[in-house]
């Protein structure tokens, strides 16, 4: 398939599914910019039928295409066709988010660069047939189209504009459930640069592999740059013992006690929801008192309540840990990694791209540039770009002789213009300063380098993990340091409960 095939279909796509995408359209239409007869057809289908519902035909478009065969609108050949770029559509969008924003980008070049060719082909054949005066007047008369003479708007004067803004809301690429999903969802958006800081071994490649790992099994396509914090040899058996939830390394096969959601209200018996999952209680202390439950209280209280169950089945419970025993297991073969990947990769196939650098040799200009040669190649387009992590990227080379501080502050503000351009969200993570290890939570200044990184993000956050008991329990406290729509605080926070002997770093969450 070439270029010009591939940015057709994918306008063609863009007309049958998304509502935003045809009404833009529209304005900018003119169907001497598509060469394919038949991808001419099905945007005229389309737009048509916009012109009639103000809305994008989605399924409808299989019953178009039959009723305008029944009619004997369509050519054999460009039934044919049509057929082919309905299965490949198919095919193409199932369980996809669709990225509007990109694809309206990427048409707006396409369509310039075909009026422009268009243009240059009729004063061509002007020239070409001896009448140099009319291809001269041709020539002198071009103009750019009213959409594109514009280089400011007043933002008040369409109503239109108004309704888009608020009817097209900005939701999530990806959402994560419970506490964590309040907590960090409304920033997991397109457009969006987001940055986890925490001091070395926090934790970093784990959060950003779950997110990783969310976006796939929610449709996303994600790409994920390790610029050289592991290598792809680690990278590959983190991602098979996170799919397996058990280690290849005997001594994390051992017998274990990891937590588990649950409600105070369901430990001390005061629950009294029909919905409770469990009929009595463990705990006889007061709420106020559960933050100082230790993991040894714990695994007494698990051991003479066998039949206790934890309860987390209403939307406002009140935070606990409970305990969920793993006895021994054998270590992770690489056979049964292997079977584990393939039915993960069957159900989301060709979802993630990992690419694997040395430390200090990936940088954003190496990123934009397999970006390209996969869309071109794959018809990949990321929704999110995960870099784990952005300080051992290398500068680009048009700063290589800033001093690191300046080249720090050009690399995330070129993350972020890549997360405007490509319309998806990047995820990276950056290191904490020294005094961090001495820090119960993450505060502004733990920041490295060069503090303009909070600039450049749409969010920031701080991953804390200081207690001892924390460490035990497998905790970890995430909190706000940086948030763009909105005022941050540093002691608004949430809780994450881990196992990353399994694999996980994500197995509940509560404040």
């Amino acid at each position: 398939m070439d270029e010009d095939q591939f940015i057709e279909r994918r306008i063609i796509l863009g007309c049958i599914i998304s509502d935003d995408f045809i009404r833009e359209i529209a304005k900018i239409w003119n169907p001497k910019y598509i060469t394919s007869s038949a991808a001419r057809l099905l945007a005229q289908w389309c737009l048509e039928f916009y012109a009639k519902y103000n809305r994008a035909p989605q399924q409808e478009i299989e019953g178009i295409y039959v009723q305008k065969l029944k009619e004997q609108q369509i050519r054999k050949e460009q039934g044919e066709d049509i057929e082919d770029i309905l299965d490949g559509l198919n095919s193409e969008y199932e369980g996809h988010n669709f990225n509007v924003e990109y694809l309206l980008d990427q048409t707006k070049v396409y369509f310039q660069d075909r009026r422009l060719t268009l243009f240059v082909e009729e004063v061509t054949a002007l020239r070409q047939s001896g009448d140099l005066a009319g291809a001269e007047v041709l020539a002198t008369s071009y103009a750019l189209p009213e959409q594109e003479e514009q280089s400011c708007i007043d933002p008040f004067e369409s109503a239109e504009r108004i309704k888009v803004v608020f009817s097209t809301k900005t939701k999530p690429i990806i959402q994560f459930p419970g506490a964590l999903g309040e907590f960090i969802n409304d920033q997991l958006v397109r457009d969006g640069l987001v940055g986890f800081m925490g001091p070395e071994k926090r934790g970093k490649s784990w959060i950003l592999m779950e997110i990783a790992m969310q976006g796939i099994k929610q449709g996303c396509n994600v790409a994920f740059f390790q610029a050289g914090d592991m290598s792809e040899a680690q990278m590959i058996r983190r991602l098979c013992i996170y799919l397996s939830k058990k280690s290849d390394q005997e001594r994390y096969c051992r017998k274990l006690h990891f937590p588990v959601l649950d409600c105070v209200h369901n430990q001390n018996d005061s629950c009294e929801k029909a919905e409770r999952q469990c009929a009595f209680g463990v705990f006889d202390k007061v709420p106020e008192e559960f933050n100082v439950i230790k993991k040894a209280e714990l695994k007494i209280a698990f051991k003479a309540n066998p039949d206790y169950e934890p309860c987390h089945n209403c939307k406002n419970i009140r935070g606990a840990i409970w305990l969920k025993k793993r006895d021994v297991v054998p270590p992770l073969t690489w056979k049964e990694a292997y079977r584990k990947v393939r039915k993960f990769r069957s159900k989301h196939h060709n979802k993630l791209r990992l690419s694997t650098y040395p430390n200090e040799t990936l940088s954003v200009h190496e990123i934009n540039s397999l970006l390209a040669l996969w869309e071109k190649q794959d018809n990949f387009i990321p929704d999110i770009i995960i870099i784990d992590y952005a300080d051992i990227l290398l500068a680009d080379a048009d700063c290589l002789k800033m001093d690191l501080r300046n080249q720090q502050n050009k690399i995330w503000q070129r993350l972020r213009r890549l997360s405007q351009e490509k319309h998806c969200l990047v995820v990276t993570a950056t290191q904490a300063d020294a005094a961090s290890f001495e820090s119960n939570t993450l505060k502004m200044h733990n920041f490295s380098e060069d503090k303009r990184k909070y600039g450049h993000v749409t969010a920031m956050y701080g991953l804390n993990q200081t207690d001892p008991e924390e460490k035990d329990l497998r905790i970890m406290r995430i909190n706000e340091l940086a948030i763009r729509e909105g005022a941050a605080s540093v002691m608004n926070q949430v809780r994450l409960l881990q196992c990353l002997e399994i694999g996980r770093p994500f197995l509940g969450s509560y404040r």
